[in-house]
Parts: C-alpha cells; sequence; structure tokens
C-alpha cells in the first residue's frame, strides 16, 4: 500500500491535565525556573498526564523543560534547585536546550509529533507553535518500534509462559509505548489521533483490519491490579502478540511518499 502523507483531516483534543497535576507541575517548576534564569524558554507538561482519566497517585507527571543553554559548567548548580518529591504526584523531568530540540526533531518523530499534539504549556513561549516535525522516517521509526515491541514480547512469552504474573507486568510495562505507536499510525494515516486511547485503538483496528478487542488485551491486563488467571492471562497475552504481529507486517508493506 502507499501513503502520500495527506493532511490532518480531523481537529486535534486537548484535555487539560487535573488541577492537582497542573499545581504540583507549578510547584515543582518555580525553582527551576528561577535558577535557570535568562536561559529558561519554557516548560510544558506531557505525555500520560494529557490523557483523560491519567492517576497521578499511580503515574508519575512528565515535564519537559526547555533551554536556551545549558552547560556541564552549570549542571550542579541547576540541580540543587531541581525539588525532590516525596508523595505524589511525583514530576520526571526531561531537560533539553533548544538546539538539542531542533537536532533531534528528524531522528524521533514518533515522540515530537505526540509532544507538538499533546502538552500543556506550564511557562515561557509555546514553541511547538513553530515546530515542524520531518514526517520524512516516521513510518520507519514506527516499524523499528514495532519490530522491537513484538520480539520482546515472544521472548517474554517463551520464558514465562507458565508465570501468568510475569505476561501481566510484561504487557502491562509496555502498554504505554503501544498507545504512542498507535496515535503515531492514525498521523501516519493522516488524520489526527482520537484524545481516548479507546478510540485510538479502534482507529488503527479499522485502518489495518485487525481485531480490536485482541488489540486492548495490554491496555485491559494493564488496568488489572492481578492477572485474571493463568489460561485468560495466557489467551489475552497470544491475541494481543498476534495482533502485533499482523500490525508490523502491515506496517512494513506501507510505502510512504
Amino acid at each position: 500500500h502507499r501513503l502520500s502523507s495527506p493532511p490532518m483531516t480531523t481537529a486535534l483534543e486537548r484535555h487539560e491535565p487535573a488541577h492537582v497535576v497542573l499545581s504540583a507541575a507549578q510547584h515543582w517548576l518555580a525553582p527551576v525556573r528561577e535558577r535557570l534564569g535568562d536561559d529558561f524558554l519554557s516548560a510544558y507538561i506531557t505525555g500520560g498526564a494529557m490523557n483523560p482519566g491519567f492517576d497521578p497517585g499511580k503515574r508519575h507527571v512528565n515535564v519537559l523543560v526547555v533551554t536556551r543553554e545549558l552547560s556541564i559548567s552549570r549542571l550542579d548548580d541547576v540541580a540543587a534547585a531541581v525539588p525532590h518529591t516525596h508523595k505524589p504526584p511525583h514530576i520526571d523531568p526531561m531537560f533539553m536546550t533548544m538546539h538539542q530540540v531542533q537536532r533531534s526533531l528528524d531522528v524521533f518523530p514518533i515522540e515530537w509529533l505526540d509532544l507538538k499534539e499533546r502538552h500543556w504549556r506550564l511557562e515561557g513561549v509555546d514553541l511547538f507553535d513553530a515546530l515542524e516535525v520531518p514526517q520524512t522516517y516516521l513510518r520507519l521509526q514506527i516499524e523499528q518500534e514495532l519490530r522491537g515491541k513484538h520480539l520482546r514480547l515472544k521472548q517474554e512469552y517463551l520464558i514465562g509462559a507458565a508465570q501468568p504474573e510475569r505476561l501481566h507486568a510484561a504487557l502491562a510495562r509496555l502498554a504505554s509505548g503501544f498507545h504512542t505507536l498507535f496515535r503515531s499510525l492514525i498521523r501516519l494515516h493522516g488524520e489526527a489521533p482520537p484524545a481516548s486511547l479507546e478510540r485510538v485503538i479502534a482507529r488503527v483496528a479499522e485502518i489495518h483490519d485487525l481485531d480490536a478487542i485482541a488489540l486492548q488485551g495490554a491496555h485491559r491486563l494493564r488496568a488489572l491490579r492481578k492477572h485474571p488467571g493463568a489460561d485468560e492471562t495466557r489467551a489475552i497475552y497470544k491475541a494481543f502478540l498476534t495482533q502485533v504481529e499482523r500490525l508490523t507486517s502491515a506496517v512494513d508493506a506501507l510505502r510512504v511518499s
């Protein structure tokens, strides 16, 4: 199949982070912003905190801080100002200079396209407005990520088939990475991804003629505190693995012009 990289056809749905998440991120940012001084450009909430239903008691809040410069000679000084949270919400920061952002756009198109669509500006100029992410290598990175995850899933099953708790943990660990990949597959099709995970998975299944229920397996298991039993866990795992295998083949056959 050949895709011509058509423009996005649906409007983006931006979900405002919960008040507790915003408050925690702003509180964390204040001393960092002061210490960076004129080198500070902007800061954003990114990642899972932008999803509806995000639970800050269980997952960390990603915060991207973009600076003009961040020399090695300043690392200790800035590090001394970074707060360490002792109770949720916990902040998981990423510091990057603007030069690093610009030079990595073509290397990590999946991550930057996701950040461009799903972020909440805490302070500073919204750099994402003018950020152009080249999609030249988007299909290639998606296939690379899918193949890597497919290999890891198969190895985990071969080693842990008799240990349902291990299979449950493996799917739960990889689930969030698949969410980002699924959103990127919809972008590759020329559409803006829906906000909800269920609709994202349903659309990927529709585009690539997959079993949507089976494709939701990793996320269904991730939502459970405990695996649903050995037989059911193995069945869900293998059904999900089958869909990932079919999806990888479908992406491999795509030709983007």
